[in-house]
């Protein structure tokens, strides 16, 4: 079962969460905070699995809250709700750890799916919020060079974009997740990203976006 932490300063938006997560047999609502100072004393209470945090809150912003829950508890995934008009909120979200973005307009099944990919460790994303991101890193360093990664290390890389776990990278390539997990780690070193979702920026930089989809039995490691 996955425990949900909601949270969002319109009641309205969190009831709909909640009845939408409750409709799902594989998750719970451990509780619901209606700004980031509550947010922060929930996780470190209720310890949920994923916290479905709104960016824009009252007292306290989803990016700082997102911060204080993972200094305090870095295994909680935090999985951040955009609207269009959040762009100035999407990388502070990113630099304190948010594991993947979601649109609020997103539908339910994509939430869902969102949800227990988080819990997976995985990087839940849309793709119209990873535009925004590549957008904002362009402005800020324009090059992203993928000239010294493997082939293989390539291959998971456009994976990794594309928000797939390691476990699925390793069935879809072919691998074990022990060495879909030294790849991924190879790629954190080698480009300086801190996170997977830095590299799903660096990959659409480097115009290997999840469109360039790797064979799926490519020769060689």
């Amino acid at each position: 079962m996955i425990r949900v932490l909601v949270a969002d300063d319109q009641h309205l938006v969190r009831a709909g969460l909640r009845v939408l997560c409750e409709s799902a047999a594989d998750m719970a609502v451990a509780g619901e905070a209606a700004d980031g100072r509550e947010a922060v004393a929930l996780a470190g209470r209720l310890l949920p699995d994923v916290v479905l945090m709104d960016l824009r809150m009252p007292v306290l912003d989803g990016a700082a809250a997102t911060e204080r829950i993972l200094a305090a508890r870095p295994a909680t995934r935090v999985l951040a709700l955009t609207t269009f008009g959040d762009d100035d909120h999407l990388y502070p979200a990113l630099a304190a750890g948010a594991c993947g973005f979601l649109l609020k307009s997103a539908p339910p099944g994509e939430l869902l799916d969102a949800v227990r990919r988080a819990a997976a460790g995985g990087t839940p994303f849309s793709q119209e919020v990873l535009g925004r991101l590549v957008e904002r890193a362009v402005s800020v360093r324009p090059e992203a060079d993928p000239g010294d990664l493997t082939p293989r290390e390539r291959q998971v890389l456009v994976l990794v974009a594309a928000g797939l776990t390691n476990q699925e990278i390793a069935a879809r390539l072919h691998l074990g997740v022990t060495t879909v997990k030294t790849h991924v780690a190879a790629l954190l070193a080698k480009t300086g990203c801190p996170n997977r979702i830095r590299l799903a920026v660096f990959a659409v930089r480097a115009g290997l976006g999840p469109g360039d989809s790797p064979s799926p039995r490519p020769p060689g490691r």
